[in-house]
């Protein structure tokens, strides 16, 4: 059987299961459809939200940053790890005590403020939205290159199956469906890189062989992968390249993104009672651990094998010959990527051999980041059911993901803005359409975007976590932990982070992300050495400036709301959701 009928059967019959799940789980009330009926296992949400959390960017992207960022790219590990911990001790079961079905929904009646749960809905929708992005770029990479389309067909294709089981089940058809999801993309991402640790080091665990002796060198894995990148001029893999500061500010950004990402905080809505809140923050660290674990092993080994690839014979002797890639089948995969545009081999000198080295002019390889766990099994020459699997275990986690930011934005719109703003009175079939069509109005709008994104799937999701860091999390902190800041004080500071931190990004990446508007590179950034991806922690800390400023120079709240914030940390027991 050839590889693209393989692909085509694994990848189909995910999808059967995924859409046959959500069928199975149709939402029939709101209460389905925004919380699954609050009746979900602890064990079963760790897994979902583990699914929900591995988005494309930690399964394609983040071991591509790694293989080619090296050292600083390790903020990424750190940042998105500490932020699920922060996540799951300061926010998440008080947010489940509180009862609500959203975040706005929260906001809106801590801060007793109509105005505010608006505040919330707009910040919301601006991060759920840029975080979309990534996912359906994710989409597109791994759909152009397994189904052998263009990645604008593959993102097309990708929407309409997000379409087909987000709009049809909600969040309880969602919660079943990454059940199955994080099962197919766990498998997917550990199978291919114990392979790959027992051919380069003997060792069948990933994260020890990442500190093994490699077999060809006899020497740590590291230290050869750190000799071959230096041999052909690229940065050390070892060593620090950028600032002290835009790295403590990056992975701050990203740990308190984490924390304020709406459709990550919503699954802690979905469990009966506060206790199980905790108990499947605990279990979706554990799951989440299974992957991250693994992420540097496998972005290492890949630039290894990358390397060894073009220079079969070491980085001493000639680089591989033009003529080999047209013609041997162990370099299929490069042809197959070149079709997709996101591997390019051009001979430039003339010379009939492929340089892959750190000068930019001389350089004659071009590997875009989020191709390298998708292609790594095809350049170790895995069989073909692995590969298959991979496929199946990119798109399951750009997927997943997908499926709860939509149903986040699509909860903000019909929830918090139709009927607590605009149409209260709204019956409940109404506002279950409403939400679907504005989750179908959501994907039409992340598919457009995702064709011209503005960075690397990873790239992308860090902006999303640094507004999200810098308008959701301090609004959620001091609803929690302070009596004192009132509404005001709260919309006051998510409107300053919020405009302070996109207008950055947009200087950066272009207005509304639209390619060639930008004034600035992070490259050659505005302030400092803080680039667009790095600044939301610093939006973050204006937001609690602001916030406590304009509070201490008005009114304080009712004498209700602080009760209220005093009864949200006594822990006991969760109140029913109110007002539906």
């Amino acid at each position: 059987m050839d590889q693209y009928t393989l692909n085509l059967l694994v990848v189909g019959a995910t999808f059967a299961l995924y859409i046959g799940i959500a069928i199975w789980a149709r939402a029939g009330s709101t209460a389905e459809f925004y919380a699954a009926g609050r009746g979900v296992h602890p064990v079963l949400n760790g897994m979902a939200t583990g699914a929900d959390w591995m988005s494309a960017a930690s399964f394609i992207s983040m071991a591509g940053l790694i293989a080619f960022g090296g050292y600083d790219s390790s903020a990424y590990l750190m940042g998105w790890t500490g932020g699920y911990v922060l996540l799951a001790m300061l926010l998440a079961p008080y947010l489940r005590k509180f009862g609500k079905f959203t975040v706005p929904e929260f906001i809106g009646d801590r801060f007793y403020s109509k105005a505010a749960r608006l505040v919330a809905v707009i910040c919301l929708i601006i991060a759920s939205i840029t975080y979309v992005i990534g996912q359906m770029t994710g989409v597109g990479v791994a759909f152009s290159r397994f189904l052998e389309v263009s990645s604008s067909t593959g993102l097309y294709i990708g929407a309409a199956i997000v379409f087909a089981y987000a709009v049809l089940g909600g969040m309880k058809g969602i919660t079943y469906t990454q059940v199955a999801q994080y099962v197919v993309l766990i498998f997917a991402y550990t199978i291919p890189a114990i392979f790959i640790s027992l051919q380069l080091t003997g060792n069948p665990i990933p994260p020890l062989g990442l500190f093994a002796d490699a077999k060809s060198t006899g020497e740590p894995l590291l230290v050869t992968l750190e000799g071959l990148v230096t041999d052909l001029g690229f940065k050390s893999y070892l060593t620090q390249e950028d600032t002290t500061l835009n790295i403590f500010l990056f992975t701050v950004a990203l740990m308190i993104g984490t924390a304020g990402l709406p459709h990550v905080i919503v699954r802690f809505f979905t469990v009966p009672r506060v206790a199980d809140a905790r108990s499947s923050a605990g279990w979706a660290l554990v799951f989440i651990a299974l992957l991250y674990l693994v992420a540097p092993a496998v972005g290492a080994m890949a630039r290894v094998n990358l390397i060894t690839t073009f220079y079969p014979n070491g980085t001493g002797a000639d680089a591989l010959a033009l003529a080999d890639i047209e013609t041997k089948s162990e370099l299929d995969w490069v042809r197959n990527w070149q079709k997709t545009g996101l591997l390019t081999v051009e001979d430039k000198n003339g010379d009939g051999l492929i340089q892959y080295v750190g000068d930019k002019d001389a350089n004659e390889l071009t590997v875009n980041n989020d191709i390298i766990v998708l292609a790594n099994p095809e350049i170790a020459n895995l069989p073909g059911w692995v590969i298959a699997l991979v496929a199946a275990g990119g798109l399951a986690a750009a997927l997943s993901t997908a499926a709860g930011l939509l149903m986040a934005i699509s909860s903000a719109v019909s929830h918090d803005l139709i009927k607590g703003q605009l149409n209260p009175n709204i019956s409940e079939k109404g506002e279950l359409l409403a939400a679907r069509i504005s989750m179908g109005i959501a994907i039409a709008v992340a598919t457009y975007l995702g064709l011209n994104p503005p960075g690397f799937a990873a790239q992308t999701v860090a902006l999303a976590f640094g507004i999200a860091a810098a308008s959701i999390f301090p609004a959620l902190m001091m609803g929690i932990f302070s009596k004192r800041v009132n509404d005001k004080g709260a919309i006051a500071g998510m409107l300053a982070g919020l405009i302070v931190t996109t207008v950055y990004i947009f200087l950066h990446k272009g207005w509304f992300f639209v390619p060639d508007t930008n004034s600035f590179t992070d490259a050659d950034p505005l302030l400092l050495s803080i680039k667009s991806t790095s600044f939301g922690a610093v939006g973050a800390l204006i937001n609690f400036v602001v916030a406590y400023v304009v509070s201490g120079v008005t009114e304080e709240p009712p004498v209700e709301v602080q009760e209220l914030v005093e009864s949200i940390r006594v822990p006991k027991g969760a109140g029913a959701a109110t007002g539906h």
